[in-house]
């Protein structure tokens, strides 16, 4: 079965791995920031080996976000980011083809243990099915 997986942060978190610390960020170093980048890698690497990576992909700063809504008047609103209603976003993601859920969540619990400054944000690993069209996906 395929599986979204996906990770979570804010922009608060993004400016962290600028190295710009705020009230809800540390200030990551270079090698913090490298740390993570090689563990993200390494992950990818054996996902590709084993054959359940499909796509997987880091996404850019919230900030440069865009969202296309619909405005009371029928037409289109277009905002760019970041939103201050929002607390956290999609910050990457891994569509992977798992022999079950189990799998994907063993995955899921290696993801969490990706290396980060003390004091930075720990957002749980979502996990979704991907429909493939049967009705019993429904």
């Amino acid at each position: 079965m395929k599986y979204l997986v996906m990770v979570q942060c804010t922009q608060a978190d993004y400016e962290g791995m600028r190295g710009k610390a705020n009230a809800t960020s540390p200030a990551w170093s270079q090698e913090e920031v490298q740390a993570m980048y090689a563990f993200m890698g390494a992950l990818n690497d054996d996902l590709a080996e084993t054959g359940e990576l499909i796509d997987g992909q880091g996404l850019v700063e919230p900030a440069k976000t865009r969202l296309v809504g619909l405005g009371d008047d029928g037409k289109p609103v277009i905002t760019d980011g970041p939103y201050g209603e929002t607390k956290e976003l999609l910050a990457g993601y891994w569509v992977l083809d798992c022999a079950s859920l189990e799998r994907v969540t063993e995955i899921a619990e290696r993801v969490i243990q990706c290396p980060q400054p003390a004091g930075a944000s720990n957002y749980p690993v979502v996990i979704r099915p991907i429909q493939d069209g049967s009705a019993a996906d429904v």
